[in-house]
């Protein structure tokens, strides 16, 4: 490990280099602020439109002399365009001239986001919280990597408020909010609580401020401590005639269509580029479940806002459950619009995104809908559907040898995040389906397509890579790309039959992935998992990290849970006993309602473990007992992975198989005892996913 002095050497050799080019984001801002195109900015620089939009994006850097010329161009254009043009004067805060809560905006006090924010008016604010100290038998929390502070939300972007009116902020921040109604909070957050978040992308919007209110504050407040009912609590809501909702709307704010439930949004009409919206998370609600946020309920106020600070430093402010904060973290990492010039009357205006999925929602082709969507119904389709899920498969026992009935152990290895693996360069269709008769198969384009591979003869001790039961197929079906390239890749002739498949298609998962893995591995890090680690030491560390410290432990949880639930939020199914079949429900109306994106994630992971399967089988000779979903068991003659796995003569890990590690796609030890529950329940012909504690959710559409 480098010494003190080594690590201080380094430090102070980067602080003598010469300034380095700003940020790609502000090199983007300063060109298009000059009016000037990549073309020809790159016609200057002498190099091409691609390069100089690899400098905007961060993919690459310019080396010399072409670097200084870009720098002396930049300098010049931020003295011309710097970045906030008309600073406010710094007013000092006079709690006697503030406006009375709830009183309406004046146009005053908006102004574009091209303007230099101003400083929100500090809110009282207390260096150390009225709760008292963490009991000593809990672990020393460790510190966390804090962001750079945006000046216009210089109290961080969310805030836990008790009944006492403290709001627990990131860092160990308490504010006093004087708030004691719904509308005079909303106001609080919006005037002089400093709350929010800066955008993910260039192109998108700011995080809207996260208050997450404690059951003593929602009494204080007027709210129902808990809201009861027979259908399940995340999909009640205050009726239209509760009080609250009649302040909220006498106040001339708005909710949105899913009403006064646990994760409520306030807001009023945007003036100009301003937004004027504020979350609410009602913790005695379930708001923040107990299976995506694993002992958050029981945290102090305090260490709950230390909980989502950390999820929202890493993946995105929560704005509902992390199935939603999945999806919004897509839009948010691929905004459906860019600025762009009209050349008519030289105004900036929305433009289509390139990479994203647009404004409108798209439906898709007939086998990749469900059966009650509307172009399934009004158009009488007969021809099947795609089937593209995870694993639920156990070997019929007639299939185990003596052997492998007496070796005394059956060992679970769990796939880290899977299906986020899959995510990884994933090619998607960002475009409408087009239908082909007998097209050629081509592995390359995303798309459904129907092809008979009941022709395929494998080993019956493996699953089909085909069907989510492991049963060899029948005839003729639909599958996604990645499954029939996959048959191909065995040595199989693929002819299709028909084929929907789309013309336009990028990476589209690839930003989304790449956070969410980095916000995996940095939070498994701060557990003491890193990848350093050999395979000894990583799985000790999988065994203590649940202990070291239970607020990242949490924030691990609700990265996994992020990753599935968005996923499956693809695909969302109609909710309501009132629904009724062939009628378009909400979900449909967004542009990220994409099911054939799902069934490519689902395919791809379930091609990649069966690929290991595969491979396994021919270097060790071992099969596996069940697969569900990214967990498969071994029969195993000790209680470790290691007592199993392909290892070459140097000790390290035969490549094809599985390997130990933190990565997404490497496995770790896992009990089989839910396993063994989930192998019950398929007996018995129901959904493991759906009844098993920790089931995958990205098999549940419907969260």
């Amino acid at each position: 490990m480098a010494s003190e002095e080594e690590l201080f050497a380094n430090v102070d050799a980067l602080l003598e280099e010469e300034p380095q080019l700003p940020h790609p984001a502000e090199r983007a801002r300063l060109r298009e602020a000059a009016g000037v195109t990549q073309a020809r900015l790159a016609q200057a620089l002498k190099t091409t439109t691609q390069t100089v939009k690899n400098y905007e994006n961060g993919r690459s850097e310019p080396k010399s002399p072409r670097l200084e010329a870009y720098q002396r161009l930049l300098r010049g254009w931020a003295e011309k365009y710097p970045a906030h043009s008309a600073p406010a004067p710094d007013v000092p805060h006079q709690p006697e001239s503030r406006k009375t809560l709830g009183s309406p905006p004046g146009p005053e006090e908006t102004e574009r986001e091209s303007a230099a924010p101003t400083r929100a008016p500090a809110a009282p604010e207390r260096n150390a919280p009225r709760r008292p100290a963490p009991s000593p038998r809990r672990p020393a929390p460790k510190p966390t990597r804090q962001p750079v502070a945006d000046a216009r939300f210089p109290h961080g972007p969310l805030a836990v408020l008790d009944g006492d009116g403290s709001a627990y902020g990131v860092g160990g921040i308490v504010l006093d909010c004087p708030a004691v109604s719904v509308p005079e909070l909303v106001e609080w957050t919006l005037r002089e609580s400093g709350l929010g978040a800066p955008r993910l992308h260039r192109n998108g919007k700011d995080s809207d401020p996260l208050i997450v209110l404690t059951a003593a504050a929602a009494v204080k407040l007027g709210l129902p401590e808990r809201l009861e009912g027979h259908e399940q609590r995340r999909t009640l809501r205050l009726p239209d005639d509760h009080p609250v909702v009649k302040q909220v709307t006498k106040a001339k704010w708005q909710l949105t269509q899913r009403g006064f439930g646990p994760w409520a949004r306030i807001y009023r009409k945007a003036h100009g580029t301003q937004r004027q919206c504020v979350q609410l998370a009602l913790l005695s609600w379930d708001a923040l479940d107990e299976r995506s946020w694993p002992g958050l309920a029981d945290m102090e106020p305090a260490d709950i806002a230390r909980v989502l600070g950390v999820y929202t430093q890493r993946v995105i402010t929560p704005r509902g459950s992390t199935a939603v904060s999945g999806l919004e973290l897509m839009t948010a990492l691929r905004p459906p619009t860019r600025a762009v010039r009209d050349e008519t009357t030289g105004n900036w205006i929305p433009g289509h995104n390139p990479g994203s999925l647009g404004t409108e929602p798209m439906d898709p082709a007939p086998p990749e809908a469900t059966p009650e969507h509307p172009v399934v119904v009004n158009s009488g389709w007969q021809g099947g559907f795609l089937d593209e899920e995870a694993y639920q498969w156990v070997r019929d026992v007639d299939l185990l040898t003596d052997e492998e009935c007496h070796l005394p152990y059956a060992v679970g290895l769990d796939l880290n995040t899977a299906f986020l693996a899959a995510a990884a360069r994933l090619t998607v269709g960002l475009s409408a389906p087009d239908h082909f008769r007998a097209p050629q198969f081509n592995p390359k384009i995303p798309g459904s397509w129907l092809v008979d591979l009941s022709h395929v003869e494998l080993d019956p001790r493996l699953p089909s890579p085909f069907t989510p039961t492991g049963e060899r197929p029948a005839g003729p079906a639909w599958y996604q790309t990645h499954t029939v390239a996959y048959a191909q890749e065995l040595g199989y002739n693929v002819q299709p039959l028909e084929a929907y498949l789309r013309r336009e298609t990028g990476a589209y998962l690839d930003p989304w992935h790449d956070r969410l893995k980095a916000a995996y591995l940095d939070t498994l890090a701060d557990l003491g998992v890193t990848r350093d680690l050999d395979d000894n030491a990583f799985l000790a560390a999988m065994e203590r990290h649940k202990d070291a410290d239970p607020a990242l432990t949490a924030v691990l949880a609700a990265i996994k849970a992020t990753v599935k639930g968005g996923i499956g939020k693809l695909r969302e199914r109609p909710q309501g006993r009132h629904y009724k079949e062939g009628e378009r429900w909400p979900a449909l109306e967004r542009p990220t309602w994409r099911p054939d994106i799902r069934a490519a994630v689902i395919s791809k992971a379930r091609v990649n473990m069966h690929r290991k399967l595969l491979n396994m089988s021919r270097m060790t000779g071992l099969y596996p007992l069940a697969v569900l979903s990214d967990c498969v068991v071994y029969p195993s003659p000790g209680p470790s992975p290691l007592d199993f796995l392909p290892y070459a003569a140097s000790g390290k890990p035969q490549p094809g198989g599985f390997r130990l590690g933190p990565s997404p796609g490497m496995a770790k030890l896992e009990g089989v005892q839910e396993m063994l529950w989930a192998v019950d329940l398929m007996e018995k012909g129901l959904n493991p996913a759906r009844h098993v504690k920790g089931g995958d959710a990205v098999l549940d559409e419907g969260e």
